[in-house]
């Protein structure tokens, strides 16, 4: 294609969010949204979305997909296409600009390098005996993670994400305050508000406290709220947080044994 054509086209590493939606009410998708993210206009800096909806059961013939992306992109959340929704309702929504795409599309599968031509074969050289020594390969490079540390008390109102990090947390975070990670959270004292670790969909991800005192939290989307106030078995005890299944996972919150 030439240069100067008016449209070409190159690859990109665009980041896509996988939301995990079981509704399309919605009055329940609001209420949630102000749980997870406390209304705040920036929380998803304008991130792309699939709208996957495999795990949803009982979803009614007629859903507003409009509002429903109005109300995404109220939290900087943009609704690119939906995925596992039934032929009826992915017809409306393809209507509605959300074209239906499939599980493998989210992955992203290596591309097979042509076969390179066989080089002439040239007449081996006689044999000659020389002593050689082993040399052990040098290792790998590891990936070194990124991790953020904050060791200032967070306050009521506040607010602390640690974007494609870890998040390591050395002071106490306040009832109100809310602290999220792409990664893992870690915080080495005590946790009386939220805690969102895994934010952009890692399921792997966890939270880490010493003092479990919080009002909700949150992997990879899952949530559970404390408005009762923690299990006494659990409250102001150190626990961690994660998810177990792979199809439908559920959030749990267990003890956390440091002796």
């Amino acid at each position: 294609m030439a240069k100067d054509s008016p449209i070409q086209f190159k690859g990109t590493a665009l980041k896509i969010i996988q939301a995990q939606i079981r509704t399309t009410e919605i009055a329940a998708l609001h209420a949630a949204l102000a749980e997870l993210t406390g209304n705040s206009p920036d929380f998803f800096e304008n991130d792309l979305a699939v709208l996957d909806f495999s795990g949803a059961e009982n979803l009614p013939a007629a859903a507003d997909w409009g509002a429903i992306r109005q109300l995404l992109r109220a939290s900087g959340l943009h609704a690119a296409a939906t995925l596992g929704l039934p032929d009826e309702l992915a017809a409306a929504a393809e209507q509605a600009g959300l074209p239906a795409i499939s599980a493998g599309a989210l992955s992203r599968p290596t591309r097979a390098k042509a076969p390179e031509p066989a080089p002439e074969p040239v007449p081996a050289p006689p044999p000659v005996a020389v002593p050689v020594q082993a040399v052990a390969p040098p290792p790998a490079p590891q990936a070194v993670p990124r991790t953020v540390t904050l060791d200032k008390p967070l306050r009521s109102g506040q607010r602390f994400y640690a974007k494609d990090s870890d998040l390591i947390v050395t002071a106490m975070v306040s009832a109100g305050a809310e602290v999220i990670a792409d990664g893992n959270i870690h915080v080495y004292a005590p946790l009386r508000g939220r805690a969102l670790a895994g934010a952009s969909g890692d399921r792997n991800a966890r939270i880490f406290t010493t003092s479990l005192e919080a009002e909700l939290v949150s992997v990879a989307g899952l949530y559970r709220t404390f408005e009762a106030g923690v299990p006494p078995e659990l409250a102001r005890q150190p626990a961690t947080v994660s998810l177990s299944g792979d199809d439908e996972p559920t959030l749990r919150v267990d003890p956390l044994a440091l002796r």
